[in-house]
C-alpha cells in the first residue's frame, strides 16, 4: 500500500512516515507543501492521503475539493489543529473520509489509515482469507493451513495487496505503482522475483492454487475466472 502525506510540519511527517513503514509496511511519499501535495496526489495512484488543513500555498481543504471535483476517490484521513472544528467539518462535507486532532496517538493513526484502506477496498475486516490463507493486515500476521509464515517486509506488502484484490487481475504496472514510494529504485524484473519466492512459501505447485500468472495481463490471488 501507497500513502502521500501532506502536512508542513517535517519532522511530524517524518515521524508519522516512519511508524507507517515500520509498523504497517507501507510505501510512504511526503510532502510539505500543498501546491507539491495536490501535484503529487494527482499524478500518483495512492491508497491513502493523510493530509493536513494549514498548509502553505494551497490549502488542505482546497486539495481535498480538488480531489473530489476531478472524481478522485483516494481515502483522504484529515490532521487539524484541536481549535478548528469548522474546518474538519468543511473537510467531511468536501469528501474527507476520517479526521484525527493533533496532538495524536500514532497507533491510532496508523489504525485509522489500515481501516481507510481496506473499506476502500471493500475488505473492512482486518483478517482476509483465500482458501488455506489468511492474511491479518492490521498485526501483518501471515497464516498457511493455520500455521504462521514469516515473510520479508516486501513480500508481505506485495502479499497483501494481492489478497486484498483477491479475484481480481492485478497488472505489474499496478503492483509496481502501489508497493514503491517516490524514491524507490524500481527493478524491471522485482515483482517476478517477489512472485516466485512467495509461490515457494505459500504455493509451491504444480499447479499453482493461490497465486496464478495471467500471461499478458498480470497476477490473481484466488480462484481463476470461469
Amino acid at each position: 500500500m501507497r500513502i502521500l502525506i501532506v502536512e508542513d510540519e517535517v519532522r511530524l511527517a517524518r515521524n508519522i512516515a516512519k511508524a507507517l513503514r515500520e509498523t504497517a509496511s507501507f510505501a510512504v511519499d511526503i510532502s510539505t507543501d500543498g501546491e507539491d501535495g495536490q501535484h503529487q496526489a494527482q499524478s500518483n495512484p495512492y491508497d491513502l492521503i493523510v493530509l493536513d488543513l494549514m498548509l502553505p500555498g494551497i490549502g488542505g481543504l482546497d486539495i481535498l475539493q480538488h480531489l473530489r471535483r476531478r472524481g478522485n476517490r483516494v481515502p483522504v484521513l484529515i490532521l487539524t489543529a484541536r481549535d478548528a472544528t469548522e474546518d474538519v467539518i468543511r473537510g467531511l462535507n468536501l469528501g474527507g473520509d476520517d479526521y484525527l486532532i493533533k496532538p495524536f496517538d500514532m497507533g491510532e493513526l496508523i489504525a485509522r489509515c489500515q481501516a481507510l484502506i481496506r473499506r476502500n477496498y471493500d475488505r473492512p475486516d482486518p483478517v482476509a482469507s483465500v482458501g488455506p490463507l489468511s492474511v491479518d493486515t492490521s498485526a501483518r500476521l501471515v497464516t498457511l493451513r493455520g500455521q504462521p509464515v514469516v515473510l520479508p517486509a516486501m513480500e508481505y506488502r506485495l502479499l497483501e495487496y494481492l489478497v486484498l484484490r483477491a479475484g481480481q487481475i492485478v497488472t505489474k504496472e499496478e503492483i509496481v505503482e502501489h508497493l514503491y514510494d517516490f524514491h524507490a529504485e524500481r527493478f524491471s524484473n522485482v515483482v517476478e522475483v517477489y512472485i516466485s519466492s512467495l509461490r515457494r512459501k505459500l504455493d509451491p505447485g504444480p499447479p499453482h492454487e493461490l497465486i496464478h500468472t495471467l500471461r499478458g495481463q498480470g497476477y490473481l490471488v484466488g480462484e481463476l475466472p470461469r
